[in-house]
């Protein structure tokens, strides 16, 4: 983070989805679209970074390791259906790919990647890009927006989780 402020860069992985699309063509049909992607090479490594990282901590640094949460996590999780709380980092129930042939699963998928996308614009960046970049920076509107990701993600798991999964 030190070295991204020295250099006068922002950290935020919403960005890369921009410059994704950008590569891809995008800027031939809508105009915000038409970016330098040259200058937005650095993020696409650090994009490239997260997505080893995790690959490596999950497969050659996690052998063995016990998934830790509280116990009263795993009944609360277990009386939703999931039965692999406690046992996998990603429940099977939500993340398995059987769930993308079932017409629920893909509504989901498309109401929260819309939402996502939507909030992070509309933020002006990402969890990530508030989270780590804006308040090591001070920056009072990531603070706003930071305690505004919490409040959204209390009220998903203990009021829309519980509707949309029935119970």
């Amino acid at each position: 983070m030190a070295l991204l402020v020295l250099m006068g860069k922002r950290f935020g992985m919403s960005t890369n989805l921009e410059t994704m699309c950008s590569i891809g063509g995008a800027g031939k049909l809508v105009d915000h679209f038409k970016t330098d992607v040259k200058s937005k090479r650095w993020s696409l490594l650090v994009m490239l970074g997260v997505v080893f990282g995790g690959f490596l901590g999950a497969k050659v640094l996690s052998h063995n390791q016990e998934v830790a949460i509280s116990e009263n996590t795993v009944t609360k999780l277990k009386a939703l259906g999931f039965e692999s709380a406690g046992n996998a980092y990603l429940p099977t129930e939500l993340f398995a790919t059987e769930n993308l042939s079932s017409p629920l699963g893909w509504v989901i998928l498309l109401i929260a990647g819309f939402l996502v996308g939507f909030g992070a614009r509309y933020a002006g960046g990402c969890t990530s890009g508030h989270a780590i970049s804006g308040l090591s920076n001070l920056q009072w509107p990531s603070l706003i927006a930071v305690v505004g990701f919490f409040a959204g993600g209390l009220l998903m798991i203990h009021v829309l989780f519980p509707i949309i999964f029935g119970l």
